[in-house]
């Protein structure tokens, strides 16, 4: 990185000095030359781990697992080479990174990319722009992501400093995860080969590692150290597969500062709560007897009568100079199903100053997000219930990835047959979304629809639960935005009182919002970032299923407005 601001004493020097003209033009690529790019090489290859007293071979980065942490600042550039020596087709995304214009380094298989298969290899390059905070990276490609991610930290610009009422001394990444006592993709494979709903994990990790309450596990407990009085920064990501985590720490309050790389408004609370996808930045301070404090993290399992892993992972924050002998404090967490501190939480997010959120909308949408079941295709045994295939959807249609292209190529060659772009702006009916739905609604259809937006329009979608099956949380993530969430509640959501009660002055700014159980949440955002943009649920078991759709951003005028050509290397279907 070049910085040197001394322009000013360059142009005094200039009076006296014979070679003041080249001193002006050095001191000219100093200034401008502060943007830093970064160069990562990812392979991606099997490496045996031991969990839960088993060995496993598992699917890795750089035989890293978690996966390395990326630490950048807003303004520079990554540019990461990905090699696949594993068996398994994968691409990466970098989630949360709005990636304005380079769509073709987002990462969802099969939607901006083909996937780079074994032996072959692919670089991202993006720029970040206007974004700092906590964001990750992972797998995008069947169930890799398991154990395929990674945290990405973008700090302020050099000389900018974060804007919390007290400056953290030391900072910390606290990734929550899935583990598996079996291969993840088998366990996908064999739930879409019977229909049934897939296995659920034997253990929640912290950073890669069960800790104490799982056998064979506080050997290699995570422990972070604190000094007594100190701030940290604690940057938490849930990076499990399939379950939203609640997270605490014994005796310690939490001060909420930012979510999903966005500034929030301070507030402390004893417990957070992260859907997968979510991040959430806390500020730390050491002000308890020094000892050594679980961190503890355990399900919100919001369906009713659904199987979930009721296990809790755990790690250590310890106070310097604490003997290891003694026995860490283990925090009350809330219940399994507590979707009131769920909501607290959720609803108390604000952002630190009034924000841009579209006064008038272009685009008002209405998309249902839930869960369905098929009848059982003639022939088969299926396993779902009663004999069924389970099934996902939004607006009753079930989205189905193209495999002999990806959507984005498909878009910028011209391509047809590939996908269409008659997504409904509605349910094709209305019913009772979160009521006793008929059965004849059960069955969504199913295709590769995407909704089509003109640039800079904005735009709000109502993201409405479904009791079909079982009414649940779903982590809605839209690639390729930041959104705000003007409002949430319970039940059908009601045009003529709910708008009224929008948050159209602070509301957060997201880029995963958490659909309430039997409710519903609003977004809205401006379209100003031309591609191919996939929204799902982050339960990766519902994307499976289906419940997904894709915005197709049209090119603006001009070349800021327009999406970038394809990179040559490019992987191929």
């Amino acid at each position: 990185m070049l910085r040197y601001n001394t322009n000013s004493t360059v142009k005094s020097w200039c009076s006296w000095l014979p070679y003041c003209l080249i001193l002006l033009f050095v001191s000219g690529l100093f200034e401008n030359a502060v943007a830093e790019t970064h160069f990562h090489n990812f392979v991606v290859q099997g490496e045996s781990v031991k969990r839960l007293c088993n060995t496993h071979n598992i699917i890795t980065v750089n035989g890293q697992y978690p996966g390395p942490t990326l630490e950048l600042r807003n303004g520079d550039t990554l540019v990461v080479k990905v090699q696949n020596k594993a068996k398994y087709n994968v691409t990466i995304h970098w989630h949360g990174v709005r990636q304005m214009r380079t769509a073709w380094a987002d990462g969802p298989e099969f939607v901006t990319q083909c996937p780079i298969r074994p032996g072959g290899s692919y670089t991202y390059r993006f720029t970040i722009q206007g974004q700092e905070g906590t964001l990750w990276w992972h797998a995008h490609s069947s169930w890799l992501r398991a154990t395929v991610y990674g945290a990405l930290i973008i700090h302020p610009k050099e000389g900018s400093s974060y804007p919390f009422p007290t400056i953290p001394k030391h900072e910390a990444t606290i990734l929550l995860g899935e583990w598996w006592n079996a291969n993840p993709i088998d366990v996908i494979n064999q739930a879409k080969k019977t229909g049934a709903a897939p296995n659920i994990s034997d253990a929640y990790t912290i950073n890669g590692q069960p800790g104490d309450l799982y056998s064979c596990s506080s050997q290699d407990t995570v422990i972070i150290p604190v000094n007594s009085s100190e701030t940290s920064l604690l940057r938490v990501i849930n990076s499990a597969l399939n379950q939203q985590l609640f997270f605490t720490i014994a005796n310690h309050n939490l001060t909420v500062v930012a979510v999903d790389a966005s500034y929030t408004k301070p507030f402390t609370t004893s417990v957070i709560m992260l859907g997968p996808g979510q991040t959430t930045d806390v500020l730390l301070t050491a002000d308890q007897s020094p000892s050594r404090y679980y961190i503890a993290a355990r399900a919100y399992a919001s369906a009713q009568n659904a199987p979930f892993d009721n296990t809790t992972t755990t790690a250590i924050l310890q106070y310097t100079n604490t003997s290891t002998s003694l026995k860490p404090l283990l925090p009350n967490l809330p219940a399994y199903n507590d979707t009131p501190t769920a909501t607290a939480f959720t609803t108390r997010l604000r952002s630190p100053a009034k924000a841009p959120v579209p006064a008038t909308v272009d685009e008002s949408l209405f998309f249902t997000v839930g869960l369905g079941l098929n009848p059982c295709p003639k022939g088969q045994t299926c396993q779902g219930p009663n004999g069924t295939r389970f099934t996902a959807s939004m607006n009753n249609h079930s989205f189905v990835l193209p495999s002999t292209f990806s959507i984005l190529q498909a878009h910028y060659q011209g391509v047809n047959s590939v996908f269409t772009t008659d997504f409904p702006a509605a349910p094709p009916l209305q019913f009772d979304y979160t009521g006793n739905v008929s059965r004849a609604l059960w069955s969504p259809v199913t295709g590769t629809k995407l909704y089509k937006l003109q640039y800079g329009s904005s735009v709000q979608i109502v993201l409405q639960g479904t009791s079909i099956f079982t009414a649940e949380n779903h982590p809605i993530h839209l690639h390729g935005y930041d959104f705000y969430v003007v409002g949430e509640g319970f039940g059908n959501f009601n045009a003529k009182t709910d708008t009224a009660k929008f948050n159209l002055v602070d509301p957060p700014m997201r880029n995963t919002v958490g659909v309430p159980v039997g409710g519903w949440a609003v977004i809205r955002f401006v379209a100003d970032n031309p591609g191919v943009w996939l929204m799902h649920c982050h339960l990766d078991v519902h994307i499976t299923w289906g419940l997904a759709t894709a915005f197709l951003v049209e090119n603006g005028v001009g070349e800021l407005q327009t999406l970038e050509s394809p990179p040559l290397d490019l992987p191929q279907c």
